[in-house]
């Protein structure tokens, strides 16, 4: 494959490993029978980070961007074309359809004992803790704005992958314990839209509404987040 090829498999596969793995973490924590039931959301915070983790060091090919809010930004900042932007939001897609896939695969069974909608639900996407779509929006903003500025100014206005696996994994982590608590930071329009389309045409048993009313929060806010934080770096931050 030529170099777009590599980073579009490259992001699809990282997207992927992201959400078996934060996926993963909230259903075990959240469906009935789970040996990880009730273990609460710092559990679901810690696994996210380590989410993040693994999907940035298996796309390091790419830059392991995994977050169409980071392509955005890593376009504003010329480091990509535009039209490979909306390449990597084809792939950050397709992998977070498949990893939300493989996570129903894994906890089928789980899936079908469980018999609230709502955590079914919320192992595929995020919703919000009061539902009042502006001040959602502000939160998944802020939220998304931190995790770009701060990997901006680590990596000189890089890629992810050029801070490191590890600082990305940490910065995620602290993100979901310090603002995670309303919206349940999706901070990646991928990560919540991905899923989302995967639990509307799963047959999941019971499954109920896929809450598409909320959906363009967790893509809006981030995209705009991620623009912000682009934009500051400019003023602020060295570039490379």
């Amino acid at each position: 494959m030529d170099g777009i090829g590599v980073n579009f498999l490259s992001e699809l596969v990282g997207t992927a490993m992201l959400i078996i793995l934060g996926g993963g973490v909230v259903a075990a924590v959240s469906l009935t029978k789970s040996k990880g039931f009730g273990a609460g959301f710092l559990m679901v915070t810690f696994g996210w980070g380590f989410a993040v983790f693994a999907g940035v060091t298996v796309s390091y090919k790419s830059g392991g961007q995994l977050n169409p809010a980071v392509s955005l930004a890593q376009a504003i900042l010329g480091n990509i074309t535009v039209g490979e932007m909306f390449l990597y939001w084809i792939a950050q897609i397709i992998g977070a359809i498949i990893g939300a896939v493989i996570v129903w695969l894994a906890y089928k069974q789980h899936f079908d004992e469980e018999p609230d909608p709502a955590a079914k639900l919320g192992v595929f996407s995020t919703g919000p803790a009061i539902r009042n779509y502006a001040w959602n929006l502000v939160t998944e903003i802020i939220g998304t704005f931190v995790l770009v500025f701060v990997v901006i100014a680590f990596t000189n206005g890089k890629t992810p992958a050029a801070l490191g696996a590890v600082p990305v994994a940490f910065l995620v982590i602290a993100i979901g314990v310090s603002l995670g608590g309303p919206t349940g930071y999706a901070i990646n329009p991928a990560r919540d839209l991905g899923p989302r389309i995967a639990h509307a045409f799963l047959p999941i048993k019971g499954k109920g509404s896929s809450d598409w009313s909320y959906a363009w929060v967790p893509v809006v806010g981030p995209l705009i987040g991620g623009a912000l934080a682009a934009g500051l770096s400019y003023a602020l931050l060295p570039m490379a």
